[in-house]
């Protein structure tokens, strides 16, 4: 059988798996490699200071074997969510609660208008309101902005912003109504994998990093909402807006 035939038909996750298994090997190799060179530069430094070259030179091996180490898993651990292995939006609820509750800010988890598409989570705070979906793509989308438009690998990412805006733009309308207080909903998209430079912002919506999505929130514009406006807004919310199961 040819690795044609072995690969036909798979999913690009679990060819991603696999290929990742094969490669370990090579991945030793090329660790032990990079571990001598980080002898050599010890045991050269021990001799330039006067140090014991013996155990800087094994000193120098050991960091450079553990943070080649830690590097490759954090690059496959990337994509966990594209694989499947774990949630986007467990992961970035964690994140939003630890960073923005103790800032005054109330997150509510899958909600929609009814017969609307949901959203991951809803962010009420001082700052305003916002909306954050989670997307995931495989390791090698580039995900960037071209002049005015948003680009993921070689498409367009206007259907998948122009969706997120028009469901911000709902929630915004249903919660000004509702609550007596007149908000907009920024939309932001927490990019698990794919390749992407902090943040981009294009077509309407944000992508970033979801380690990133709570510094967004807290360092942009504010809407200036006092305590009780917070309430007001995040009891709305929770009245009006159907949650996902």
């Amino acid at each position: 059988m040819t690795p044609v035939d072995q690969v036909h038909g798979l999913s690009p996750q679990v060819m991603y798996e696999q290929f990742w298994i094969k490669e370990v090997v090579h991945r030793r190799k090329v660790r032990a490699v990079k571990a001598a060179a980080g002898l050599v530069v010890g045991v050269a430094l021990a001799y330039r200071f006067g140090l014991s070259p013996v155990i800087l030179g094994l000193l120098g091996g050991l960091l450079v074997a553990g943070a080649d180490t830690y590097w490759t898993w954090r690059q496959y651990d990337a994509t966990a969510v594209w694989r499947g292995k774990r949630r986007g939006e467990t992961i970035t609820a964690k994140l939003l609660r630890r960073k923005l509750r103790r800032a005054g800010y109330q997150i509510l988890e899958g909600r929609a208008i009814p017969g609307k598409a949901s959203v991951d989570h809803l962010v009420i705070g001082p700052g305003g309101v916002w909306v954050v979906d989670n997307e995931a793509w495989d390791p090698d989308t580039e995900i960037a902005r071209y002049g005015e438009r948003l680009f993921l690998g070689e498409k367009y990412g206007t259907k998948v912003a122009k969706a997120l805006v028009e469901v911000a733009d709902s929630l915004a309308e249903v919660l000004s109504r509702e609550s007596g207080i007149p908000v907009t909903i920024e939309p932001l998209i927490a990019v698990h994998g794919g390749e992407i430079r902090r943040s981009v912002t294009a077509e309407g919506i944000t992508l970033l990093k979801p380690r990133l999505v709570s510094r967004w929130i807290l360092q942009g514009p504010r809407a200036d909402f006092d305590e009780a406006q917070v309430e007001v807004l995040a009891r709305t919310a929770a009245r009006v807006l159907r949650r996902m199961s």
